[in-house]
């Protein structure tokens, strides 16, 4: 390209810059609804979190254990083990279990994260309520079945060769299982997985 016509094309560029007020450079937001969020990346993120915490309490619903109780079963949370190789907030899993678990009206929950806040109320209204209106000390519920869980990880990626893109492929399995109290036993489990490539050019930003 001679230099006359590339510095035309430059200065065009530049003046279309300045006519669009550089809005190319600006930052800029806007609202996304969770339904309709994007994989970036072959990460596990939001989207995945979303949609195989929908997928367990389906299942769970829908399974023989709770066809088979006479009411709603008492149930408490002690969590989902990360065994990932990244951060994963487990927490934010299992609260979006319970709620949509608790909304649906076949289980209770007890409120064990906040035992401690509990005890405490309990012993201020002790010292502090009337007898009318102080709530009773030993009569709270004891959870009859707990429920817990893993997330875990494998990765591949394609190794040192000639390419114009390095393929990295994740694989995740989320495994939740109940288990009775008085018994120890297992009395229901499932799998959620899902797997993602991901393509990275050796060039680029």
């Amino acid at each position: 390209m001679k230099p006359s016509l590339l510095s035309s094309v430059v200065g065009a560029f530049i003046l279309a810059l300045l006519f669009s007020g550089c809005s190319a450079f600006r930052m800029s937001t806007s609202d996304v609804s969770p339904q309709d969020l994007e994989h970036y990346r072959a990460d596990y993120d939001a989207s995945d979190m979303r949609k195989i915490t929908t997928a367990v309490v389906n299942k769970m619903l829908t399974s023989p254990f709770l066809a088979q109780q006479s009411s709603s079963p008492i149930m408490t949370i002690a969590g989902v083990e990360n065994r990932t190789r990244e951060y994963v907030d487990t927490k934010n899993l299992t609260d979006r279990m319970r709620t949509m678990l608790l909304q649906s009206g076949k289980m209770q929950f007890v409120n064990t994260a906040r035992r401690q806040d509990l005890l405490k109320e309990q012993g201020y209204q002790a010292a502090n309520a009337t007898v009318e209106t102080m709530a009773t000390i030993g009569q709270q519920m004891g959870a009859k079945y707990m429920i817990t869980g893993s997330l875990t990880q494998m990765t591949q990626q394609t190794g040192k060769q000639a390419r114009i893109s390095k393929q990295r492929l994740n694989y995740y399995k989320l495994t939740m299982e109940i288990t009775d109290l008085e018994s120890s036993l297992i009395v229901w489990t499932t799998e959620e997985e899902f797997a993602r490539n991901e393509s990275i050019p050796l060039i680029g930003w």
